[in-house]
């Protein structure tokens, strides 16, 4: 692919651009504009193309860098390749995205979770803590969940937004899968109030851990 291919991308998704959608995603500290349903129906189109995902990665544009994690092969990035990509990504999509859709499946997950967990900056920690979360929900043999509630415990209530987000998943995963974890991470969610008063639309569960740990446990006893 060349560049030339890449700027008619670019200017594609400009086309795509709403205005009005653009406003609301600000306000949650993302410039985005682009339609999702649209970007993944470009992603389809192109298909997997790992070149083509390096060179949008690499035009700083946030719709551009949406679409090459749709494109991209997953399993081919190095560790440090990733790193520095995180690094980047310092809209909350775009974080969230490589994240989930890539970090997740690649091989190097893991030693990112180590490394990104204990990292100073704020934002690359809340991918540690997020990749932890899923080991605690799917893989958490070795996992020192009690450690990870005294952590959270300690240092949520005064975390940064994205970082504190992240500690109060994990505090919810761990009190919906772990039975004799549940108590604690109620008591602990109670205790701090972290996203107790978060505004929540009419049937969604609220983020706040002891109502969100409550009403997953009781869909589970339900099926």
């Amino acid at each position: 692919m060349t560049e030339t291919t890449v700027d008619e991308l670019v200017a594609e998704l400009a086309t795509l651009e709403d205005p009005r959608a653009r406003e609301v995603n600000e306000k949650h500290g993302d410039d985005r504009g682009v339609n999702l349903g649209e970007l993944r129906a470009l992603a389809k189109r192109l298909k997997t193309q790992q070149e083509l995902a390096h060179q949008l990665w690499a035009t700083d544009d946030t719709a551009a860098r949406l679409l090459a994690i749709l494109i991209c092969r997953r399993k081919k990035f190095e560790r440090d390749e990733l790193d520095v990509m995180l690094r980047q990504a310092r809209t909350p999509k775009v974080h969230d995205w490589l994240v989930n859709y890539v970090v997740k499946k690649n091989p190097h997950c893991e030693e990112l979770r180590l490394a990104w967990f204990a990292d100073p900056d704020p934002v690359v920690a809340g991918a540690g803590w997020a990749l932890t979360t899923e080991r605690a929900a799917k893989n958490p043999e070795g996992l020192d969940l009690a450690g990870l509630l005294d952590v959270i415990e300690a240092e949520m209530k005064d975390a940064l937004d994205r970082l504190q987000w992240a500690m109060n998943h994990c505090l919810a995963q761990i009190g919906i899968e772990h039975t004799e974890h549940r108590a604690r991470a109620i008591d602990i969610g109670e205790r701090l109030g972290v996203l107790k008063d978060y505004p929540t639309p009419p049937n969604c569960t609220s983020p706040f851990a002891p109502i969100w740990i409550t009403e997953m446990v009781h869909r589970q006893n339900d099926k």
